[in-house]
């Protein structure tokens, strides 16, 4: 009966040590999931950027097709 009245102080229905856990868990899995993206956003940031270089996205396109040609003598 004491565990049932520890309950219904809180709006989740957790205790307060489960709560705490919960929390822990929560920023835990939120942490790397946040690590995760931000490695994510630099590789594809280093990749392509998502912002041209003085000579505007042309230049991006000559860059395209010299990896393509690249690619194409090395693979074929």
């Amino acid at each position: 009966m004491s565990e049932r009245d520890a309950r219904t102080g809180s709006l989740s229905g957790l205790t307060e040590a489960e709560a705490k856990e919960f929390h822990r868990v929560f920023m835990g899995s939120f942490i790397l999931f946040t690590l995760i993206a931000i490695v994510a956003h630099i590789l594809v940031w280093m990749w392509r950027p998502w912002l041209p270089g003085p000579g505007g996205y042309a230049e991006l396109q000559d860059g395209i097709q010299m990896a393509s040609l690249t690619a194409s003598a090395f693979f074929g």
